[in-house]
This record gives structure tokens, sequence and C-alpha cells, in this order.
């Protein structure tokens, strides 16, 4: 059976808001997120993501969040998640021409967010309640 992919992501945020980036095709909004590299620790390659991807530059708290799995190319891929105070956000970062950058209210960052995993653990971090059963159950 295949190993689980490990990542490493950080959710930014300055201002009580949350920075998403697009994913690299670009229909999907996401945290900054990545493999972590040989030699590095889960931190670090939160921090080198949220660079490349977002262009954005802080500390992370000294514990992760959470972590969440998802499924892609038939293996899962376990993602430890780290919440990034936002020193500096730069206007040119490495992936700027593959990338948009915004800044949303915790909420809204949920709500343009994908992937369930996800979803639940900013719903913990930012205390959002959960979603709204469909009418009449």
């Amino acid at each position: 059976m295949a190993q689980q992919v490990r990542q490493a992501a950080a959710v930014p945020v300055a201002d009580g808001r949350v920075c998403l980036v697009t994913s690299r095709g670009g229909r999907r909004w996401v945290v900054p997120k990545g493999l972590i590299d040989a030699g590095h620790t889960a931190g670090e390659a939160a921090l080198v993501e949220a660079w490349e991807e977002a262009g954005l530059v802080g500390t992370l708290d000294p514990d992760p969040v959470g972590s969440y799995v998802y499924r892609k190319f038939d293996r899962d891929h376990l993602v430890l998640v780290y919440r990034m105070v936002v020193t500096e956000a730069k206007d040119a970062w490495p992936e700027a021409g593959v990338r948009q950058r915004e800044w949303l209210t915790p909420a809204e960052a949920v709500d343009r967010i994908e992937e369930p995993g996800l979803q639940n653990l900013l719903r913990r971090l930012f205390d959002l309640p959960g979603p709204t059963p469909p009418a009449g159950g």
C-alpha cells in the first residue's frame, strides 16, 4: 500500500482576516501548502509555501492547529496545518504569475474552500458554526 504523502500548510492571518490563494490551475481557493522536503520540519515547509505561493512573511504558532487528509492521484495526503501571523505581504513573489491572493473573513474563507477537512479545521480554529443541515430533514 502506498505511503501517505506528507505536506504542511499555513493559515495566514492578519487583522482578523485570512489569506487564501488560488490553486495552480486557478479553479479552487486554498491555503498555501506543499511537500515537506527532506531535512526540513513541517513548520519550515509551511513558511516556505506561504512565501512562494502567497508572498507572505510571518511567524508560526509553535504547535500545529490540526491536520486533515485529502486524496489526490490515488494517494492520501496528510497535511499538518499551522496558524501564521503575517508580518509582511510582498507585492511580488515566486508564484505571483500563477496564483491570486485574497484576504477574507474566516467565514468567507470557509465558504470559498472546497476541501471538507480544511473547512472543518478552519471552523474549529476560528470558532465558527458548522454547516447548516438541509431543511426538511
